[in-house]
């Protein structure tokens, strides 16, 4: 199986095969940049989490269930199997998930599926008066289209 990622500098997502779970097995890398989201986070969420945070997640909980909907085994793990892929020098949040028995679900699908989940998800949690793209845009033409929203975005009163 071929890995697939798509990366910008506010998130990522990169599954790749992983031999740990058998040699069905995917491993779902995937981040947040924290510093880049803040002009749509800044002043939007109260004491609880972050909505860029939380976001992600919620994101992992979906791919869990399209997982088990696939007849796949999710779990959640721990470890720095990804910790190449994360620049340094900006705070981000991580999230691993060790997919087993993945026959009937792609690399492709989880993406296209975390991408717009993780979009929506942001949205909402920063009450946006803008909408996620309609379409799954490549990583640079949606890293732009978010640099532009973070340029006309004031913080929440």
């Amino acid at each position: 199986m071929t890995p697939r990622e798509y990366i910008n500098d506010f998130f990522y997502f990169v599954v790749r095969p992983d031999n740990r779970g058998g040699k069905d097995a995917l491993i779902c890398c995937s981040g947040v940049n924290i510093d880049r989201f803040y002009p749509l986070t800044k002043g939007r969420h109260g004491l609880g989490s972050n909505p860029v945070i939380r976001g992600l997640q919620l994101v992992k909980h979906g791919i869990s269930a399209l997982a088990l909907s696939k007849g796949a085994i999710p779990k959640f793990i721990r470890g720095n199997d990804c910790a190449e892929i994360t620049p340094s020098g900006e705070t981000w949040y991580t999230e691993l998930l060790l997919i087993e028995k993945v026959a009937a679900l792609s690399p492709d699908d989880i993406i296209s599926f975390s991408v717009r989940n993780l979009m929506e998800k942001i949205f909402t949690g920063c009450r946006l008066e803008h909408q996620p793209p309609d379409k799954l845009l490549i990583p640079g033409q949606l890293q732009a289209f978010l640099e532009t929203l973070c340029k006309e975005i004031r913080p929440h009163p």
